[in-house]
């Protein structure tokens, strides 16, 4: 009967290794149609917390093939229509008669307009370090690079292995959480 438990144990673990590798698998393929893309759009609702406080506001976004992107500030009002762009190179904002004013997290590294390009940067290319289920989501944790300072990046990927949220962690704490929506790839 020992046997029989022993045998039964083993298949159950390695059936859940069976699973992770899937959905490893699946997180990997969006990879592959992120880059095989022209473009990508989508929005997001996005909160900065510094522990202290909290900023929200809501961004369109559109990623090219190079990974480079831009948004534009849907919400609220007094900051929207604030547009901006992003790449490994460095940023540029446009604005007329309003700025944003966000602190800088990560120990004065990182802005809260940064989270759709870093969420999108590890989409297409950073170090993926484990998947799973949680519910009817796929969760995926991963490194934004492989430098020994890297964020961490939740992400949960809804319906067709899309991406319906992102968290970015500092340091085991999450400093940016984006709400994902209408997310589509464009080309390729």
């Amino acid at each position: 009967m020992k046997i029989i438990g022993v045998v039964l144990a083993l298949l159950l673990m390695l059936s859940g290794c069976d699973g992770g590798a899937k959905d490893m698998d699946r997180a990997l393929a969006l990879r592959s149609k992120l880059l095989a893309g022209e473009s990508c759009t989508f929005l997001a609702d996005i909160t900065a917390d510094y522990g202290d406080q909290v900023h929200s506001f809501s961004v369109s976004c559109q990623g090219d093939a190079q990974g480079n992107l831009q948004f534009e500030v849907m919400k609220p009002e007094p900051i929207a229509g604030i547009t901006g762009r992003i790449s490994d190179s460095g940023g540029q904002l446009t604005f007329d008669d309003t700025a944003l004013q966000f602190d800088l997290l990560t120990d004065g590294q990182l802005s809260p307009v940064s989270a759709p390009w870093i969420f999108l940067r590890t989409l297409r290319g950073g170090y993926l370090t484990g998947a799973g289920r949680e519910g009817e989501l796929l969760y995926v944790q991963a490194k934004d690079s492989y430098e020994d300072n890297a964020l961490g990046v939740d992400l949960w990927l809804g319906a067709e292995d899309l991406p319906v949220r992102g968290e970015i962690l500092w340091k085991n704490r999450r400093i940016l959480t984006l709400e994902i929506q209408d997310f589509g790839i464009q080309g390729g």
